[in-house]
């Protein structure tokens, strides 16, 4: 049940954008408004929680892009049939499970 402390733990039209706290966290604010998110941090557990967020896992530079990996086949197939309700065919399902054995790293 939630009490009242965090039924108010949310974002509001009042707090700076994410984006806002992730340039904060960074640095890459304007003084001004550098004093601003901060006064506005000392009253808001919400946005003080986010930019320790930050702080703890950085965030990508949007600069770089980095190409996602791509699924190893036998792998795709086993979430496929998975997702696709498929194992209801155990021996279907099996096959797939013996085919990603060697995709699976102990």
């Amino acid at each position: 049940m939630f009490t009242s402390k965090t039924a108010n733990f949310c974002k509001n039209e009042d707090c700076p954008s994410s984006q806002e706290l992730l340039d904060f966290q960074n640095g890459n604010l304007d003084r001004e408004r550098g004093v601003d998110v901060r006064i506005h941090m000392s009253s808001c557990e919400f946005c003080s929680a986010e930019v320790e967020f930050y702080s703890i896992y950085p965030q990508a530079n949007e600069d770089i892009f980095v190409e996602p990996a791509k699924i190893p086949a036998p792998l795709f197939e086993l979430a496929e049939a998975l997702l696709k309700n498929r194992h209801s065919d155990l021996n279907s399902l099996n096959m797939l499970l013996r085919g990603t054995e060697g995709l699976v790293r102990r």
